[in-house]
């Protein structure tokens, strides 16, 4: 049984992960409770989370992972939910990694939206049907280094780019919400056609921790010092996910 579970979805697809990480069990994209069972049933050694669920079902709950560190589980996250969870757990001992963590643990990123898409099912390869804030975030960037849009429209596309449903968003939608602003002509010409190069940084932020884990022996680590509360709400998590 492999001692690294990677629970992972839209963000990298499954083939470029095992490529980088073979010798970890691959699991769908985590959801509440997940986390919990897994610690219990297979006991690994670490865990990695980069892609979660949030909508149609509740996300992974902050205190099982607590309890995961508790146990002595060496925690990772990146890319999506991954990062947004070691961001909210470093002080805890979760590990946090890549571009997207950065952002969320220096405060410069701040809403759950922001790696947050729509995707197909699972066996089509969780493919993303829209396109991440973050990633729209990392390309506007981009574009401003090459000079394709300038620092002005870059702002106004940020704010076009917030007002939109996550699910709508996407470098097409982008680009014709700064048309209907009369935002400059040329502008947006030379978006649109740099848009359909630029890469993910949630893939980019996925693989560069897959390939840090692939270097790094596989170990639990120690209990930490503290120790997480047992309130009624994590008795009743028990009882509902422990069967």
């Amino acid at each position: 049984m492999s001692h690294t579970w990677v629970f992972l979805g839209p963000s990298l697809p499954v083939g470029d992960a095992v490529r980088i990480l073979g010798d970890a069990a691959y699991l769908p994209p985590v959801a509440v409770g997940d986390v919990y069972r897994l610690v219990r049933e297979a006991r690994p050694r670490r865990v990695v989370i980069i892609d979660g669920y949030f909508e149609r079902m509740a996300a992974v709950w902050h205190k099982e992972l607590l309890w995961a560190l508790e146990q002595g589980v060496a925690l990772y996250g990146a890319a999506s939910m991954g990062a947004l969870r070691a961001a909210e757990l470093a002080d805890f001992g979760m590990v946090g990694a890549g571009r997207v963590y950065r952002g969320y643990r220096s405060g410069r990123l701040v809403a759950d939206d922001e790696v947050a898409v729509v995707h197909g099912p699972a066996e089509r390869g969780y493919p993303a049907m829209s396109t991440a804030l973050v990633d729209l975030r990392a390309g506007l960037d981009t574009a401003v280094r090459r000079g394709v849009v300038s620092r002005r429209c870059q702002a106004r596309l940020l704010e076009l780019a917030r007002e939109m449903f996550y699910r709508d968003r996407s470098w097409e939608a982008l680009v014709a919400a700064g048309r209907a602003a009369e935002m400059p002509r040329a502008q947006m010409d030379r978006l649109a056609a740099l848009a359909a190069g630029l890469p993910s940084v949630k893939a980019a932020d996925a693989r560069g921790l897959l390939r840090r884990l692939a270097k790094e022996p596989v170990g639990r680590r120690g209990r930490p010092a503290w120790r997480m509360e047992r309130t009624w709400f994590w008795r009743r998590f028990e009882e509902i996910y422990g069967d």
